[in-house]
């Protein structure tokens, strides 16, 4: 017994500092392929491999596992310490920082809260059009702020207005099915059972006077005894026979009492209101360029490995995505319908104010008191909601491809990206006061009921009349600077693969695919991608597959835009498990799905994603990126390479 129990002790002492072991063994174990082979490629190949497992194990926060090209490659001689580290900040490292500015805006001043409200109130509260009302609003935040922040504002929507659905579930459960317009039918149908319960009573009078058996109307007619889901039974007057006679009973709604849920059709409703939030976040992040982290990841290192390329900005990537973004959500909206609701969209879907139920009348109040409680819009709303559009106009304008962008305006071209515009924007939400410039505006305004965190803030700014529209401390505290570092050392690891020639000899050895088909290519780099995305973080798993799929590119005389693009938006996929993404996480942690459920909806939204970017790169992708033939700026990015 004791050798057992020092076993299990060892065995759980070795469980407990499990991230610590393989912390210092995958490098140990890994270190005879630089000292064998003394080579810039298999030096290369080691960091890459440490990395990678640090990534995909999180042995290490992930922002920590960056850092090891950052020693590792001037180490072994790959980089130089200062050409590793100028990899680490890039031009969209600044377009995240003027994105983040206006998100810190729109959060501060509850721009997000009131845009929710509305779409929601918009859609009604019938349980189909109120999850696609949530999916909208959800998309749309999610194309300009991260999917994490999106997720974290509309759950606790969501949830409010799931709780007044449960507690009006448990005080009338049986009315879940009685709508507003039939109520004059039920009394006249009480009148009629009156009158029918009135002449069986005269009846059984003239019965009695008649001396006959008397028959009871309660729960005994005739020696039959009613059991609820039985029907009559014989009890014991020797004149009726033995067998039951099944008369069928109408079935109400049961209350749960092992559940928090009045009724199971409850519960599905939030299952499919809490999972539809975190779909739609993935959904809306595919939209613009700074929508999510993988995004950001794939541009940068397409630019710096193609930089003659020329293809990829804000609007191309638009307007390839966001037809992708608008199919999914329907799909999506139509299967999360049909596995938790039914298939009856009719009855959830009905945008008719005549058939509403009692629950869901309580439910549009609830979301209408929460809008009311945001007052009128405010100065520093509008002025967020001015820069949000004037940041969209000039990105689209920038260089929009069918006609002169504003960046011909100036001699010199190339200077301006999108990161230009961002930067200058966010600047300006520094300067910019959050009162009016006339008298009127020092009436109270702030919208301080809500946000608790920014009491301090709220009162600096009753101090200063000139206080900014967002501070350094708003900044800060939105800033994802792990994803920064993580995002510098995916371009630390594409340089070192680029300049040690590790990537060509990668290449090489996946010239025996050649004889495939390019969308057969595509496919298998979909299925595999979303496949590892499940259980590793989508920007280290975005990081590791991107040289191997340009090199897999070039070998293969494939577009690597073909690739590129759908492995970029299928790691995104992720939404099968909790630890998939920071969405599903917050998700998951509502407590109204189970890992089953996120499982099974996941799987479905997982093929509904790869079924509509394959679509997508088969077909308006082709003309718009001019997908069916070899570029040339490939083929010098393949010539130079090689030599």
């Amino acid at each position: 017994m004791r050798l057992e129990g020092a076993r299990m002790d060892l065995i759980k002492k070795i469980w407990t500092a499990r991230k610590l072991i393989l912390v210092v063994m995958i490098p140990l174990s890994l270190l005879p392929l630089p000292l064998i082979h003394p080579c810039s490629e298999s030096s290369c190949a080691y960091v890459l491999i440490v990395t990678a497992v640090y990534w995909v194990s999180e042995a290490v926060p992930l922002g920590a596992a960056a850092l090891v090209p950052a020693f590792l490659y001037p180490l072994f001689g790959v980089l130089k310490s200062s050409e590793v580290a100028s990899e680490y900040f890039k031009d969209t490292t600044l377009l995240l920082m003027g994105v983040i500015c206006l998100a810190a805006s729109i959060e501060k001043w509850n721009l997000h809260k009131r845009i929710a409200l509305r779409m929601v109130m918009i859609a009604g509260a019938k349980p189909g059009m109120l999850v696609l009302g949530f999916m909208c609003c959800t998309v749309f935040l999610s194309m300009w702020l991260s999917n994490t922040s999106t997720t974290a504002m509309v759950m606790p929507i969501a949830e409010a207005v799931l709780q007044q659905l449960i507690c009006t579930g448990i005080a009338d459960t049986i009315d879940d099915s009685a709508t507003v317009d039939t109520q004059d039918e039920e009394s006249a149908d009480k009148e009629e059972n009156q009158k029918s319960s009135n002449n069986q009573l005269q009846l059984l009078d003239r019965k009695d006077n008649e001396k006959h058996e008397v028959c009871m109307l309660n729960e005994e007619l005739n020696g039959l005894t009613f059991r609820p889901g039985y029907g009559y039974s014989r009890e014991s007057n020797g004149y009726l026979p033995e067998a039951p006679i099944s008369i069928p009973v109408p079935k109400k709604p049961k209350i749960r009492r092992d559940s928090l849920y009045p009724t199971k059709r409850d519960h599905m409703i939030c299952k499919c209101l809490t999972l539809s939030i975190t779909y739609a976040a993935t959904i809306g992040g595919l939209i613009t360029i700074t929508g999510t982290s993988t995004n950001l990841i794939f541009a940068e290192q397409f630019n710096n490995r193609y930089p003659e390329a020329k293809v990829i900005n804000f609007g191309t990537w638009f307007i390839f995505s966001l037809p992708i973004a608008l199919i999914m959500l329907i799909l999506t909206w139509i299967w999360l319908h049909f596995l938790f609701l039914g298939c009856n969209f009719r009855e959830t879907c009905s945008l008719s104010k005549k058939r509403k139920t009692r629950r869901e009348i309580l439910s549009e109040k609830r979301i209408h008191e929460e809008y009311q409680k945001l007052g009128p819009i405010s100065y520093p709303e509008v002025v967020t909601g001015i820069f949000f559009v004037l940041m969209t106009v000039l990105w689209f304008t920038r260089e929009p491809g069918f006609v002169p962008g504003w960046t011909s305006l100036f001699e010199k071209k190339g200077y301006r990206t999108d990161a230009t515009v961002s930067v200058l924007l966010g600047f300006l939400l520094f300067l910019i006061p959050a009162r009016k410039p006339w008298p009127s505006a020092f009436s109270s305004e702030s919208k301080d009921d809500d946000d608790d965190d920014d009491d301090d803030d709220f009162d600096e700014e009753e101090k200063d009349p000139l206080a900014p529209m967002i501070t350094w401390k708003d900044f800060q505290r939105l800033m994802p600077w792990e994803i920064v570092i993580l995002v510098g050392g995916g371009y630390a690891l594409a340089a070192g693969c680029k300049v040690s020639g590790l990537s060509m000899w990668i290449g090489r050895q996946l010239e025996p695919m050649s004889g495939l088909p390019p969308w057969a290519v595509t496919l298998l780099a979909c299925l595999l991608v979303s496949a590892v995305t499940e259980f590793a973080s989508n920007p280290a798993t975005l990081t590791v597959f991107l040289p191997i799929l340009s090199a897999l590119s070039e070998t293969l005389q494939i577009n690597p835009l073909h690739t590129l693009i759908p492995a970029t938006m299928c790691v995104s996929f992720g939404v099968m498990l909790p630890v998939g993404n920071p969405p599903n996480a917050i998700v998951f942690s509502y407590g109204h799905v189970q890992i089953s459920d996120m499982v099974k909806a996941g799987f479905g939204v997982n093929l509904i994603g790869v079924f509509v970017v394959m679509l997508a790169i088969m077909t308006w992708g082709e003309p718009l990126f001019h997908l069916s033939e070899f570029p040339t700026w490939a083929v010098m990015r393949n010539v130079t390479g090689s030599l």
